[in-house]
């Protein structure tokens, strides 16, 4: 592959990362229980939470991140995020991790 291709290729993938806006959900190894938040810079926004940053989950680590979703806009990750907090977008939620949070020991309610 041409050198000229692969420093293109990744500058259009370092741009295109540049460009989202994600809805992620965290899991909690200490409390077995979900958090949903959104960023514009998911690898930032994750290392925060595993450091204990996050004021909202600082006391809920060990997290794994179990799962995220990327939007072109910010408005459409906060109606999403928004969603999935409310009851039927956990029950969705839920159900599109099933496997994932039984391995984890998730209590289903």
């Amino acid at each position: 592959m041409p050198l000229f291709l692969v420093v293109f290729l990744y500058n259009e993938v370092h741009h295109i990362n540049n460009m989202f806006y994600y809805v992620y959900v965290l899991y909690s190894l200490k409390d077995k229980r979900l958090y949903i938040g959104q960023t514009n810079e998911l690898q930032r926004r994750v290392r925060e939470h595993w450091r204990g940053e996050v004021v909202s989950t600082s006391h809920r680590r060990p997290l794994k991140l179990i799962y995220f979703e990327g939007f072109l806009t910010r408005q459409e990750s906060i109606r999403r995020e928004l969603w999935l907090k409310s009851g039927a977008g956990r029950a969705e939620l839920k159900r599109i991790l099933a496997l994932t949070l039984n391995t984890f020991g998730y209590k289903f309610r």
